[in-house]
């Protein structure tokens, strides 16, 4: 295997050099989704070295020059190379994309497992590939996000990882598989004694259930989600299976379903409506090829499956615990932000005398225990917004030496290999802190206010915790 090192800023980029897509190519890459940042395309073509393997490559602003979309691009500021000097490989690059890959191998991988994280690996692309790719996509990707961004042809590589919505291509023949992607949100309520009276609510209510309120007063969504994440989180089967089921009812953008990694069920690229009767048809029928039961009951059985491997592997408990670095809340680390920073505290600045003496203790503590408390932050706000894919296969009876976990199923008598993923794991920004700060403000205060106009009447059960 070649590998060429390419200068970047003032660092190297190792790039496989046998791997270069090109316009010819570009038409075997189709459209998965996409975020705020990066595009995934799934590979169709033939080729041995990309056969299951999807590919991210960036996007760009459409309101920003080119020049700013550089700049945009630049790895980390000197503050955050402070809040990341432990981590050496992470700093000594100057790109935005190979840092964020960088995160995911150095800081997130050890973190979760590296049996449930791929960090990928990095692969020329010419213009000429990335404007074909736009060219091709640019029907299939949503309005709004092609309003907001377009493919970025001034990247010369994109991060090449495994499909995880599939098996390995050949392990086991042409057995079929389905897979399911969940953003499971932040699985815990705040305990922290820097969260001010006023917004004491956030320890009684998840932050996933009060951010719907906002959502919706935005127009974001047509109606809150049934999810509430601390099911998921519980440990307990039965509150498991029902927020896998609440995810189905209300996908939004928190749940997928893939067979053979085309998608069945939820939005490419943004949120979708709630699973109406036609939808929900439609997923029971396409999973005949993979459950055997009958009609009425192969998505339930889905539900089912799902549950069983999240207990199984214990990919929750892992990453709950990650999610709880975030210990003293965004009201306390904005605090240290700002003393990192070296700026007037504006949060302090609002308070009263008394208010601010709260958070005395934040600001007297040393610069590397602030950077400590900030890091910590930025990780679990990584791992509060990542998603988890876990992709199904019948299990043949010879296949008695099989690689992967499994789980089996007594209604349906059949065994399942299963894998497990994290994806979307990227690098959170320290420039984003003051957002951060004030999008809570904002999410607490519209939920205050939409329970305030319900004059005490029990109107929204769905975002009331009963824990």
């Amino acid at each position: 295997m070649l590998f060429l090192w390419v200068l970047v800023g003032t660092s190297c980029l190792q790039v496989n050099m046998d791997l270069t897509l090109t316009e010819e190519d570009a038409a075997f890459w189709v459209y998965r989704g996409e975020g705020a940042v990066n595009l995934v395309l799934a590979y169709t073509g033939s080729s041995p070295s990309y056969i299951g393997k999807v590919i991210r490559i960036r996007k760009v602003p459409n309101n920003g020059s080119k020049s700013q979309g550089v700049r945009n691009s630049i790895a980390l500021t000197p503050h955050e190379r402070l809040i990341w000097k432990d981590v050496h490989e992470l700093i000594s690059f100057s790109d935005k994309e190979i840092a964020g890959q960088l995160f995911v191998q150095h800081v997130m991988e050890p973190l979760l497992g590296a049996k449930y994280v791929d960090s990928g690996m990095h692969v020329l692309v010419t213009k000429e590939f990335l404007e074909s790719v736009e060219k091709n996509i640019s029907s299939l990707r949503p309005a709004w996000r092609v309003d907001a961004a377009r493919v970025d042809t001034h990247c010369y590589f994109g991060l090449l990882m495994s499909d995880h919505s599939i098996f390995a291509h050949g392990s086991q023949g042409s057995s079929p598989s389905i897979s399911v992607e969940i953003k499971p949100k932040c699985g815990f309520l705040p305990l922290s004694r820097f969260i001010s009276e006023e917004n004491a609510v956030k320890k009684r209510i998840t932050r996933f259930q009060m951010h719907q309120a906002l959502k919706l007063h935005q127009g974001e969504i047509s109606h809150q989600s049934v999810y509430n994440p601390l099911d998921l989180f519980s440990g307990s089967g039965e509150r498991i299976y029902k927020g896998v089921k609440d995810l189905f009812t209300t996908p939004q953008n928190n749940f997928r379903v893939f067979l053979d990694g085309s998608l069945i069920l939820g939005g490419l690229g943004g949120g979708t409506k709630s699973t109406d009767a036609y939808t929900a048809k439609v997923l029971e029928d396409e999973l005949k090829s993979v459950i055997l039961a009958d009609d009425g009951v192969r998505t339930e059985t889905l539900f089912t499956l799902v549950t069983e491997a999240l207990q199984r592997s214990g990919v929750l408990d892992q990453l709950l615990a990650v999610q709880k670095l975030d210990n003293i809340d965004i009201e306390g680390v904005i605090h240290a932000y700002y003393d990192i920073t070296s700026q007037e505290c504006m949060v302090c600045r609002e308070l009263s005398e008394e208010q601010a003496k709260k958070y005395t203790s934040v600001h007297s503590a040393s610069l590397d225990e602030s950077l400590r408390i900030v890091k910590d932050y930025l990780i679990a706000a990584t791992a509060k917004d990542c998603s988890l894919m876990i992709c199904f296969r019948a299990r043949k009876e010879e296949d008695s030496g099989s690689v992967y976990s499994h789980v089996y199923l007594e209604s349906t008598q059949q065994a399942f290999d299963f894998k497990v993923y994290f994806i979307d794991l990227d690098l959170k920004r320290l420039g984003k802190m003051e957002e951060y700060y004030e999008l809570d403000k904002k999410i607490v205060s519209c939920y205050k206010q939409m329970i305030k106009m319900d004059h005490g009447r029990n109107e929204v059960p769905n975002l009331q915790a009963s824990y």
